[in-house]
């Protein structure tokens, strides 16, 4: 067994630590033993399967907003597949240009390979004649757990 599950006070799960980081919660007290391996000890400690947080933890913060914009995580998002061709992407381009008031966001971006992207150039796509393959969406803190 190599990873551990923590749970929150109200038992519903949180992530997933080492055997070891579980043991330092268990000596520090921040976490109790909710599940164990049978017949198995660490010093003093059954093996944990799953250990509970003494006191709760509120977590709304990782539910309401997703991930922040970057760069990396745009390529992420679109599998570093340009979004005009389909050919491998290595540049992020914005929709709306960021010369006329476009952003740095989720909606407002996607990959794009520098063929198409300096072909597209300071246009929209409809301008430039080069429709998306694909609307751009803002990632879940689902979606990047799961990569």
């Amino acid at each position: 067994m190599d990873a551990v599950l923590v749970i929150n006070a109200d038992l519903g799960p949180l992530h997933r630590v080492t055997v070891q980081h579980a043991i330092r919660m268990l000596c520090r007290r921040v976490a109790e033993i909710h599940e164990a391996e049978p017949d198995q000890v660490i010093g003093v400690f059954p093996v944990p399967r799953v250990v509970r947080l003494v006191r709760y933890v509120v977590t709304r913060w990782r539910f309401h907003a997703g991930p922040a914009w970057s760069r990396a995580a745009v390529l992420r998002r679109d599998g570093r597949c340009c979004a005009y061709c389909g050919g491998p992407a290595s540049t992020i381009d914005h929709i709306l240009p960021r010369s006329r008031g476009g952003r740095n966001t989720w909606k407002n971006t996607t990959a794009a390979c520098y063929a198409c992207n300096q072909r597209k150039g300071d246009r929209t796509p409809a301008e430039a004649g080069m429709p998306l393959r694909r609307e751009p969406v803002t990632p879940s803190w689902a979606a990047f757990a799961g990569r």
